[in-house]
């Protein structure tokens, strides 16, 4: 019964976020407030839909959803989307979610191109991961992740917006007039960033006090560890750029691109290519 409702919610999940992204798509070329409506309407439902989802998952496992490739997917889908509806009201920014929701709904895709019902299927917690410091870990970075993933967003309509410029004046045409002015997409990536870099930090501090208490050593150079600390050195430079040199506009955006490119080689690259201690997908 609860499975065939978590199966349910995943679906749901699956066409809510799709159809939003189609809206968020369709709204931004069309201008019709109505449909942008209805695109923040069904991020709202797919979120509820993937909260759902954990929650069984949670409820049918009896542990926290951490256990395989797929309920790992399933979170990090769930911060993408939960912060970027936060920072889609905070900041009154609609056109960023024809760029933010194509990424949970490719998350969701690989699920079911690359993950037969096998994979799915909630399992025993493997002993190195029956640790509180896990939930930790994977809560942070979660919201990092997601995070990080709004950052990618802005980056690419800055770079678009920054291309369509003419002598400084902002192109009144086209998809690009939907975007808020450069200055201000500067800003609230570095803002973004300024909220995930701390998150992260505490993804790697939790998750080397949890490989100590699974492992006996809180750093053994694994690909998840090297590859985490590479991410966390391209936002550090990020942030350090930044505040010491002034870095920001076009360098800033690619530099934000360039570091959740990092985040999914973190996240895809070490589980299903690299062999090692974190390879449980």
């Amino acid at each position: 019964m609860l499975e065939n409702l978590e199966i349910t919610m995943f679906y749901s999940l699956v066409m809510t976020s799709t159809l939003s992204m189609l809206l968020y798509w369709i709204w931004i070329g069309s201008k019709k407030e109505i449909v942008g409506r209805c695109a923040t309407y069904l991020t709202f439902i797919a979120l509820f839909a993937n909260t759902a989802a954990i929650i069984l998952r949670m409820i049918i496992s009896g542990h926290a959803p951490l256990s395989n490739g797929y309920e790992f997917i399933l979170t990090f889908v769930w911060g993408i989307i939960a912060v970027y509806l936060f920072a889609e009201i905070r900041n009154k920014l609609r056109s960023l979610g024809a760029f933010v929701m194509p990424i949970p709904v490719l998350l969701l895709m690989f699920i079911i191109m690359s993950m037969g019902p096998e994979e799915r299927i909630a399992q025993a917690i493997p002993p190195a991961l029956k640790s509180q410091w896990l939930t930790f870990h994977v809560v942070t970075a979660m919201l990092a992740y997601g995070a990080f993933a709004i950052s990618f967003g802005i980056g690419i309509m800055y770079l678009l917006k920054w291309g369509k410029e003419d002598n400084g004046k902002s192109n009144s045409k086209g998809i690009v007039a939907r975007f808020p002015a450069l200055d201000v997409l500067d800003e609230l990536s570095y803002k973004v960033i300024g909220f995930a870099f701390p998150l992260l930090t505490l993804c790697i501090i939790t998750g080397a006090i949890w490989a100590n208490y699974a492992w006996g050593t809180y750093w053994s150079w694994d690909p998840k560890e090297t590859w985490s600390l590479i991410t966390w050195i391209i936002y550090a430079a990020y942030l350090h750029a930044r505040l010491m040199y002034g870095w920001k506009g076009k360098r800033a955006a690619w530099m934000a691109i360039f570091g959740f490119v990092a985040v999914l080689f973190t996240f895809f690259g070490v589980n299903y290519l690299l062999p090692g201690l974190h390879s449980y997908a």
